[in-house]
């Protein structure tokens, strides 16, 4: 069974939760309590986004981290890549049967198709931006 990834998710709650928050410093323990998530996972997700150049951060007993620019300059595409989560769609990588006609062909063909859909899906996450995101929060839809 695989693992579901959780990395992208958290790192567009933690930009969401800066994003409502626009201009204020939050500190990596609010964030976690908004995710409901272990403090040191939330500042890894953090760490990634500031080495991306989406957010500040300052070190120290009074550390916090905020945006680096408006929430209508950051698409989810941006936030997605800064997460360094796994594409969403892959073949398996169990050993081909050679005596199987289906096992000696499918790679190749589900590659090309998969490989569209995370176009697809990376091209959907650019055409939305932060912002768009916060409004939604704020909306409650």
């Amino acid at each position: 069974m695989s693992q579901t990834n959780v990395q992208f998710a958290v790192a567009a709650h933690i930009m969401a939760a800066l994003g409502v928050n626009h201009g204020e410093a939050l500190r990596s323990t609010v964030l976690a309590m908004s995710v409901n998530a272990d403090a040191s996972f939330v500042r890894r997700v953090i760490s990634k986004l500031a080495k991306a150049g989406l957010v500040t951060t300052t070190r120290g007993k009074n550390g916090a981290c905020a945006l680096s620019r408006p929430p209508a300059e950051i698409t989810l595409l941006d936030i997605y890549r800064a997460s360094e989560a796994p594409e969403s769609f892959s073949v398996h990588r169990y050993p081909v049967s050679e005596s199987c006609l289906v096992s000696r062909n499918i790679k190749g063909c589900m590659e090309s198709i998969l490989c569209q859909a995370q176009h697809a899906f990376e091209q959907g996450l650019a055409e939305q931006s932060l912002a768009s995101v916060v409004e939604r929060v704020r909306d409650g839809s």
